[in-house]
């Protein structure tokens, strides 16, 4: 299977299902919400899966990508595309393991933007949610890709939702660090 990123650019990827791709409509969607944030950013893509959302941030210039993917050979591939396609001055890695085990690892960076896609049916919403907050700047946003039957916590570790959008059977949670969060 090929994927296309911004600027009609083509991704290696795994064969089979072993990831499941954000759609292409979807992806489209989070850049539309989040442009003007994406340049010069760190970006945090959490089961990273394809890549595509990472490569997609690489291509509208963030400064920082990070991925955290649980299968090696589709961290192997995601490393190809994102070394093909960053430019010098940006900085990527992939790290292979549990997100929940990698996060403690990450605590060096402060991140902008995180875009966090488990396999729907993982336990790894709300451990992942209630942990991340000491890595996000005060402006973070956290994008949550989830199945839209499926409702995630409207307040959770630090985070309060800020938004929710569905396209389809996708649905999209978004949070951010808001001082009534804290309370």
């Amino acid at each position: 299977m090929a994927i296309k990123v911004h600027g009609d650019r083509s991704l290696k990827t795994l064969r089979g299902l072993a990831t499941r791709p954000t759609p292409s409509k979807v992806r489209e969607a989070i850049f539309n919400i989040w442009q003007g944030k994406v340049a010069g950013a760190n970006w945090l893509d959490l089961c990273t899966g394809s890549g595509a959302m990472g490569a997609e941030a690489l291509l509208r210039r963030a400064a920082c990508v990070i991925g955290v993917e649980l299968s090696g050979a589709a961290c192997r591939v995601i490393q190809q595309n994102w070394q093909a396609i960053a430019q010098p001055d940006q900085i990527h890695k992939v790290y292979k393991g549990d997100a929940i085990k990698i996060l403690p690892k990450l605590k060096s960076y402060q991140f902008d933007l995180v875009y966090f896609d488990p396999p729907y049916q993982s336990d790894l919403y709300e451990p992942v949610l209630g942990t991340i907050s000491d890595l996000l700047s005060a402006e973070a946003i956290v994008a949550a890709e989830h199945n839209r039957m499926r409702t995630l916590p409207d307040r959770i570790g630090g985070l309060c939702v800020s938004d929710r959008r569905s396209y389809g059977q996708t649905a999209i949670t978004f949070y951010q660090r808001l001082p009534e969060c804290e309370q």
